[in-house]
C-alpha cells in the first residue's frame, strides 16, 4: 500500500494516455460534450484556477478566462507532457501532488475543476473535503464523475448480468482502483464538504460504438448538447458534471501566500533555484524542469505496483468503463498512496 491509513489510487506515471487513449482512440465525441459541458458551467472569468488531474493538459485551453491555471497532478511525466503541449508560461503553474494532501494554503482559489478523475478515489469524501480547503468562499467547483446509475448498467442489471445494484449509494469498484458513484452520493458528500450545488449536466448520452460509427460527429455533439440540460431530472448517462459554490464562513488566503509545507504547515517556503525550502521545519520540496514535487512526504513508502488502470470507455460493460488489469501497451501506471486521473 504505502503510508499508513492513506487510500491509494493510481498514478499514471509513464503511460502516454493523451496519445493512445485521446488523440488516437476514436474519443472525439468525449472530448467534445465535454468540452460542451465545461462551456456551460465555466464563468466567464476568473483569476486562479485550480486544475485537479490535469494530466497531459488536455482540458487546460478551455480556461482561456482565468488569469493564471494551476495544473496538478500525481504524475510528473503527465505535467511533462502537458508542459510540452502548453509551454511555461507564467500563467501555469506545474504541480505535482497527492490529492488527499493538498499543498495549498487554505482559501487560495477562486475556482477549480475535477474532470476524469474521481472515478480513481478510493475516499472521494476526504478528496471533496481536501479541495474545498483550497478554496475561497464562493468559489466555483466544476466536478465531473462516473455514474454508476447509467442506463447500461441498469439494464444489466435487471437482466442479471452484473452481480451489483445501481440503485444503492455505495460506490462500485468494478476493477481495482476504478469506482463509479451514485448521483444522489456524489450530491451527499458535496453538502457535507461545504458545496453547493448548483446544476448538474448528463453528458456521453450516445457513447456507443455504433452511433459513432454511422452518425456524424457534429450530429452527435448536437444531440449530445439537447440532452444534456435534462439532467436536472435523470441522471441515466455514463458521465455526470455538477457545478458546485464553496459555501460557509471559511478563511481566504493572505496575500503573498500560495504553498504550505505538507511537514509542518508553514506557509512561509523560499523558492531557491531547484526547490522550496520550508522555514518552519527546514523541509525541502524538490522543484524539476520548473515543476513542484510535493509527493516526497505525501508517499514515503510508495511502491509501484502492477495494476494497470484502464481508461474510461464505451466498450466496458460500467459506465466508467475500460480494460482488464494486465501489461499496459501505453505505459504503466503504478498503484501509490496518490491522486491522479483523467
Amino acid at each position: 500500500m504505502g503510508a499508513v491509513g492513506r487510500p491509494p489510487v493510481c498514478s499514471y506515471e509513464g503511460s502516454d494516455y493523451q496519445t493512445s487513449f485521446w488523440e488516437q482512440g476514436g474519443r472525439g465525441y468525449e472530448d467534445a460534450v465535454e468540452a460542451l459541458a465545461l462551456r456551460r458551467l465555466l464563468p466567464g472569468a476568473g483569476q486562479l484556477l485550480l486544475e485537479l488531474g490535469a494530466g497531459a493538459g488536455r482540458n487546460t485551453p478551455r480556461y482561456a478566462g482565468f488569469e493564471r491555471v494551476v495544473l496538478l497532478d500525481y504524475s510528473l511525466t503527465q505535467l511533462q507532457q502537458a508542459a510540452q503541449r502548453l509551454g511555461h508560461s507564467s500563467r501555469y503553474t506545474y504541480v505535482a501532488a497527492d490529492i488527499y494532501r493538498l499543498p495549498f494554503v487554505a482559501g487560495l482559489f477562486d475556482a477549480a475543476t475535477m474532470i476524469r478523475t474521481l472515478h480513481h478515489m478510493a475516499d472521494a469524501p476526504l478528496a471533496l473535503r481536501q479541495i474545498r480547503q483550497a478554496l475561497q468562499p464562493g468559489a466555483v467547483f466544476i466536478l465531473e464523475y462516473a455514474n454508476k446509475h447509467n442506463l447500461k448498467a441498469i439494464l444489466r442489471y435487471g437482466a442479471r448480468w452484473q452481480p451489483w445494484s445501481p440503485f444503492t449509494l455505495e460506490p462500485v469498484e468494478f476493477i481495482p482502483l476504478n469506482f463509479d458513484f451514485h448521483p444522489q452520493a456524489v450530491r451527499n458528500w458535496l453538502a457535507e464538504s461545504g458545496f453547493r450545488r448548483e446544476r448538474q449536466l448528463t453528458v456521453s448520452h450516445f457513447r456507443l460504438g455504433l452511433f459513432k460509427r454511422l452518425l456524424p460527429l457534429r450530429l452527435l455533439v448536437w444531440m449530445d448538447g439537447l440532452a444534456q440540460r435534462t439532467g436536472e431530472w435523470f441522471q441515466l448517462t455514463p458521465s455526470v458534471f455538477t457545478l458546485s459554490h464553496a459555501v460557509g464562513e471559511t478563511p481566504s488566503a493572505q496575500p503573498g501566500t500560495f504553498f504550505k509545507c505538507l511537514a509542518c504547515g508553514n506557509t512561509s517556503l523560499d523558492e531557491q533555484p531547484a526547490a522550496l525550502h520550508c522555514q518552519g521545519c527546514g523541509k525541502t520540496w524538490p522543484m524539476i524542469d520548473g515543476k513542484y514535487d510535493f509527493r516526497a512526504a505525501s508517499a514515503p513508502n510508495a511502491r509501484a505496483g502492477t495494476i494497470f488502470p484502464p481508461p474510461r470507455s464505451e466498450t466496458a460493460q460500467t459506465s466508467a468503463g475500460g480494460c482488464v488489469p494486465g501489461i499496459a501497451k501505453t505505459g504503466a501506471a503504478a498503484v501509490l498512496p496518490a491522486a491522479t486521473g483523467r
